[in-house]
């Protein structure tokens, strides 16, 4: 009985290995802002077979071999103080694991998905973090309203995909992680 239990384990084990099945996510998230719009992106995730590891202040040493980051950006000043950090320290934060990421070879995605209503002055102070930390950015409609985003990718070679509500950014993040061979 113990030998058919350690052949089946081995068995499993050799299929995995062979059939390319990955133990480890392949995007990690985390919130720029500590507002909970990565929570509602993860389920986007989710809905796309996507299995995402959520990281609310992932650190520079808890990347590991993913793929692809997700800094989801909206400013939630109860977000922060729960987490026991201001803003300078959340700036700080999100700049180091991005460039950390980059360095590993991984791809930064950006995204907005509060639209009008998670935007003002403390998000707005993310955004303008955020953008040159990307690889590409998807951004709700009425996120851009005022042409914060696109001003901030004019010139570049950045590329800014719009979708109309969080339920419809699954169209756009699914051709983004295809391109970055995710999906």
């Amino acid at each position: 009985m113990k030998n058919s239990v350690i052949r089946i384990v081995l068995a499993c084990a050799v299929f995995a290995v062979f059939s390319g099945v990955s133990f480890a996510a392949d995007v990690v998230l985390t919130p720029f802002g500590q507002s909970p719009d990565a929570m509602m992106v993860k389920v986007v995730l989710k809905k796309l077979g996507v299995e995402g590891r959520l990281e609310k202040i992932l650190a520079t040493e808890d990347l590991q071999d993913e793929k692809v980051l997700i800094t989801v950006v909206a400013g939630s000043s109860k977000g922060l103080g729960e987490a026991g950090i201001d803003k300078d320290a959340e700036i700080a934060r999100v700049k180091n694991v991005a460039a950390a990421a980059k360095a590993k070879g991984m791809k930064v995605l950006v995204m907005h998905i509060g639209g009008k209503g998670r935007r003002g002055t403390l998000t707005d102070m993310f955004i303008v973090e955020a953008v040159p930390m990307a690889d590409k950015l998807i951004v709700v409609e009425g996120g851009d309203y005022d042409g914060l985003f696109s001003g901030l990718v004019e010139g570049t070679d950045l590329e800014m995909l719009p979708a109309k509500s969080v339920r419809e950014t699954g169209e756009p993040l699914q051709q983004v992680l295809s391109e970055w061979g995710v999906l």
